[in-house]
Order: structure tokens, then sequence, then C-alpha cells
């Protein structure tokens, strides 16, 4: 099994949901200047510290007198060549290179498109072609509603890491997945299954959890001893990257960035700022204003659409999709604040979303009234919270129509919501002509 399969209209889709995502504007964040300062300081300087900027973002860490950024590299690292291409296209000046490029907005901009937006389009674009596998005729309907309609619509057009770990590590399953079953070319997916999945965990530490189940996926699925082997000298090239950068910037290969966090003291407490599970955290995790299920009910049929997928066959696949939503929901309820600050949700629990999207293509089909309808509620939904999750009265709303067309921003948000619909048009035209 691998994620070939086209889909009908996939391409209109992707462009349509791409839009609707990535028209959103949002004012500068710590995690821009935490992230984006370290590229900078990469490329400028060759260094790791961000102390010329830390006056700017609370996300960063203090270690033997200087700053570094406090989240995991990998984001900084998959902005170098956008970074250096804009200076070498002489966009970056004198006063973006003294104090951060992120304080010219369109470069922000361009920067959060080159990581988090282009790593958003590949995770829709691996949901509508995994499910398009294993429910014929759902994928445009999948793909669709995973980018429009759960918590990774407002994380698209930003510098954070959970989309992009969550597509590296379902690129990383469905790569484990194909191994499992292809007897010629196994021990290469392998490989390059444990490779995404240590990229995963280079982009946001906790998806690493999920590097350990697609492990113990391929040893259950393929019974071959040597494509666990394989999967994880896959991983060792980001092991050693992250080992390598954690001794030249905190003195040990061992030594995380969270464990020196200069802001927050909750984050050096317990594992990283993470205990047990709390039914509170549970409850703000899920079912408070801004919980998952609330915000986003298509993933209650998502998950029954596991169900479905369990019965039809794919015991395993359906256990390991449970288990990374599970896990990653118990994580979230765990963690000192739940939403991480200001976000548009339990962010922390999203590397997991693609797993449980699986579950959309036979929901699809065998509940697709109910489907179409818990879907447009979570896209309204999605929407509503990618316009608003800033908090900042005056960026509510902001869209690349408003602010660089011009347009006000009634018709701006008008733009993005016609975008949106044309792309679920696209996607759900065919089942619902064949469901009457």
């Amino acid at each position: 099994m691998g994620p070939r399969r086209s889909y009908r209209h996939e391409l209109l889709i992707l462009a349509f949901v791409g839009v609707t995502a990535l028209a959103f504007l949002y004012p500068v964040n710590w995690q821009d200047v935490s992230r984006l300062g370290l590229t900078q300081s990469l490329a400028q300087r060759g260094s790791l510290r961000i102390d010329s900027y830390a006056d700017q973002t609370g996300d960063k860490a203090l270690f033997a007198g200087h700053y570094y950024s406090d989240k995991a590299p990998g984001i900084s690292f998959a902005a170098l060549p956008a970074f250096e291409g804009l200076r070498a296209l002489g966009a970056i000046r004198k006063p973006e290179q003294a104090r951060g490029v992120w304080n010219r907005y369109g470069l922000l901009w361009l920067l959060r498109v080159a990581t988090g937006g282009l790593l958003f389009l590949l995770a829709v674009c691996l949901v509508g072609r995994a499910t398009e596998k294993v429910a014929p005729g759902a994928g445009g309907a999948a793909a669709a509603t995973f980018g429009l309609g759960t918590l990774v619509l407002p994380l698209a057009a930003v510098t954070f890491g959970h989309v992009g770990a969550g597509a590296a590590a379902f690129a990383s399953f469905l790569l484990a997945w194909r191994a499992g079953e292809d007897r010629h070319r196994g021990r290469v997916l392998s490989l390059a299954a444990g490779a995404l999945a240590g990229i995963a965990a280079l982009l946001e530490y906790q998806v690493a959890i999920i590097a350990a189940l697609v492990l113990a996926y391929l040893i259950v699925k393929s019974r071959r001893p040597s494509l666990p082997i394989l999967f994880c000298l896959g991983v060792l090239p980001s092991l050693l990257t992250l080992a390598l950068y954690n001794d030249r910037a905190f003195g040990s290969p061992l030594h995380l960035s969270y464990r020196y966090h200069a802001t927050f003291t909750e984050q050096r407490r317990g594992f990283f700022g993470l205990g047990a599970p709390s039914l509170h955290g549970l409850w703000d995790t899920l079912f408070a204003g801004k919980g998952l299920v609330t915000s986003s009910p298509v993933v209650l049929v998502a998950g029954a659409g596991l169900y479905l997928l369990w019965r039809r066959g794919r015991r395993a696949e359906a256990a390991l999709c449970a288990a990374a939503t599970l896990s990653f929901i118990v994580y979230n309820a765990g963690y000192f604040t739940p939403y991480g600050g200001t976000s548009p949700g339990p962010r922390f629990l999203v590397p997991a979303l693609p797993f449980l999207a699986l579950g959309l293509g036979h929901a699809y089909q065998r509940w697709p009234r109910v489907f179409a309808l818990t879907a447009l509620v979570s896209v309204a939904s999605m929407i509503h919270a990618s316009a608003t999750w800033n908090e900042q009265p005056s960026w509510t709303f902001v869209t690349i129509w408003s602010r660089w067309v011009g347009l006000p921003k009634e018709v701006g948000a008008a733009l993005v919501c016609i975008t949106a619909l044309v792309g679920l048009a696209l996607a759900f035209t065919r089942r619902i002509r064949e469901f009457p």
C-alpha cells in the first residue's frame, strides 16, 4: 500500500484548500521569533544562539549565559533554503538582518508558507491519497474535510511544527504499511519510513511517540526482522543531528531545549511540562470551548470510521491510527497548558490528526449525510477559529485579500469562504449524487 492513487479533482481540491488556508494572516508571535531566529543566526553567523532576538520572544532557552530557541530545531532547519533564497535575491535588507526577518511581514508570510504551508499541503495530499486506497471514491472528501475542518487549517500558515510533524509521521506510516506488503522493495521502504519518522521527531519532539508506534506496527505487520532494523537505521541521521545540535547548544547530546526554558518554569517540571493526565485537562482537550470535539465534530465521525476500517480487515492499520490518536489526546491532557498558550485549540495533538483522518473515507461511504453535516459545521468552525484565534481584534479576519490586495475585510472573508466552499463542492458533488 502506498499513497500513489490520486482521486477525482485532486489538484483543484488541493489548490482551493491551500488558497483558503494560506490566505489567513496572523500577527508575529513568539514561535516565529524563536524558530526563525535560529534560522537567521545559522544563515548569517553560523551560530545556534538567538541572543540578538531574545528580547522579542518568550519562547527561548537560557544556557551558560546565552539564549537559544526552546523549540525542536526541525522547522528552523527547513526554513534555511527559503531564507537563503530571499537573501540571495536581496529581499532581506539591513534592518531585517539586524532585528529579524519577521519584522517585515511579507517576508514572514513567505517563510511561513515555505515551511508550515508546504507541509500542510503535503499532509492534505497524503490523507486524500491514503483514503482513496482504502475507500475508493472518498479521497477528495477526506482531503478537503481534513484540510478545512480540523485544527490543521488555522495552523497551516504559521511556523509551528505540529502540522509538519504530523505529515512526516503519517508519510512514515504509509511507507511502513507498504513495506510490510511489498516483498521486493520492503527494505528500501523501511529505511525511508525510518528517515521520515526521525524527521518528524526533529520537527516536534513528542512525535517520537508515533515513531515508536510505527516501528511496533512494522514488527507486527512484516514479520521480517530486517525491516524494523532498517527502520531504526533510517531514524539515525535525525537522531545524530539532534544529538549534535543539543551538544553544541546545551552541552550534552541528551539535553533537550525545554530543560532550560527561560520563561515558563512549568516547562521544567515533570517531563518538560508533561504530567499525569487529568480530567480537567481531558475536558479542555476535547469538550471545552476550543476542545477538539467541540470545534471539529467531524473527528467523531472519523473515529467511527477507524472502527469500520478495523471491521473491513485493516486491523493493524486501524489499531495504529487509534493508538496514535489516543496517545496524543492523553499527552495533551497531561500538559500544563492544554492549548499551549494562545492557539486555536489543543495544538499538541495535531500531529495525530492525519492518522485519525484515515477513518474519514469509510465514514463518508457509510454515513454520507451525517458526514456532510458534521464536515460543514467543522469547516465553518475552523474558518472562524482561523480568523480569530490570535485574540487581537485588529487582526480578526485579516487575509491576503484585505492586507495586500486592498479589499475590505468583509470581502476578503467572503473570498475565503468561497474558496473553501468550492473545494468542498469539488470533493462532495460526486458522492452526494450517489446518495440522493
